[in-house]
């Protein structure tokens, strides 16, 4: 199914929109058959769908936290469908979605006989730097520098964020099986376990101008910057924040 292409520094689809059928505009960038009755598109329409969509991408990278390379390609309808004349017809970001991903926009009629409303499916590719994997990667394995280098993605691909900073993935976990060549994506890492339930850590504990330590037990897992509980020697439970591979600090 042939796409039509918009890009936000470009208009390479304004010449694409002008004088054809309503049916052409939303099908496909070359001419095709139109619907019985098509309407053909006024050239204040044509301006006024272009600025909007160049806004409305504008908008969708001023949300991201780095400078992405937004890109828009528009599907098609069903030839099927059957569009009354109209004489103005007004895009919108259904309720819900967002201009990111794969999603949909809506086309509706306010002027004409027939007031129709239609759903074209879009996808929004933002591209930015992030951190892709050099191989496959098992479940729970240690993540290391060397397990990704820095090359371009498209953020907007799935919906679990790009970790764009490697201290947030440095030391992590593989929280699956993962492939070669794939972003590196938050719902991707988990904090790693440093020691199981049952192990013997050393607790710090601290308060202003003083700190003191004494050995106890882990009653769960240990997370680094995780909390964990602990049975200390003289008996009581208490809980703290995992420090490294033997430390858990508590906070007086």
């Amino acid at each position: 199914m042939p796409l039509l292409y918009l890009h936000r520094l470009h208009r390479p689809a304004a010449a694409a929109f002008a004088a054809v059928s309503l049916a052409a505009l939303i099908g496909a960038a070359q001419a095709q058959q139109a619907p019985s009755q098509g309407a053909e598109v006024a050239p204040e329409f044509v301006a006024s769908t272009q600025q909007w969509l160049d806004d409305a991408v504008a908008r969708s990278q001023s949300s991201a936290s780095l400078p992405l390379r937004m890109e828009v390609s528009v599907g098609s309808l069903d030839n099927r469908l059957r569009l009354a004349p109209c004489a103005h017809v007004e895009p919108y970001i259904p309720v819900g979605l967002k201009l990111w991903g794969r999603t949909r926009l809506g086309l509706r009629c306010t002027d004409g006989a027939v007031r129709w409303n239609v759903f074209l499916p879009v996808t929004v590719k933002a591209f930015g730097p992030a951190w892709v994997l050099r191989d496959n990667v098992v479940a729970g394995a240690v993540l290391t520098p060397n397990d990704a280098v820095e090359a371009e993605a498209d953020w907007a691909a799935d919906t679990s964020p790009v970790v764009a900073d490697p201290g947030l993935w440095i030391g992590q976990t593989a929280s699956r099986s993962l492939a070669a060549g794939q972003p590196l994506r938050q719902s991707m890492v988990k904090p790693a376990q440093v020691f199981p339930a049952g192990a013997q850590v050393r607790v710090v504990a601290e308060g202003p101008g003083f700190e003191v330590s004494s050995d106890a037990q882990a009653l769960t897992p240990g997370v680094i910057g995780q909390m964990v509980r602990l049975r200390m020697d003289n008996g009581r439970m208490t809980t703290g924040i995992v420090q490294d591979l033997h430390t858990v600090r508590l906070s007086m």
